[in-house]
């Protein structure tokens, strides 16, 4: 599979990851945990990844299915 192709098939979950890492870097930058003992909000790459991760799924979930007429 050509890099074209795998980005024309995950266009949208690759977009939804992209805004989810951001969605979750600013979440840290100004809400996340100051004490450290917050496990996902105490470092911005736990909540930039997390964030990146529902963002993909989330965005995934609006995909049209494609048919698969024979």
């Amino acid at each position: 599979m050509t890099m074209k192709k795998f980005f024309n098939k995950y266009k949208i979950m690759i977009i939804g990851a992209i805004i989810g890492v951001v969605a979750g870097y600013l979440y840290w930058y100004f809400i996340g945990c100051n004490s450290g003992s917050c496990p996902l909000t105490s470092s911005p790459v736990n909540t930039s990844v997390s964030g990146g991760l529902l963002g993909g799924l989330l965005f995934s979930s609006f995909e049209k299915e494609k048919k698969n007429d024979k």
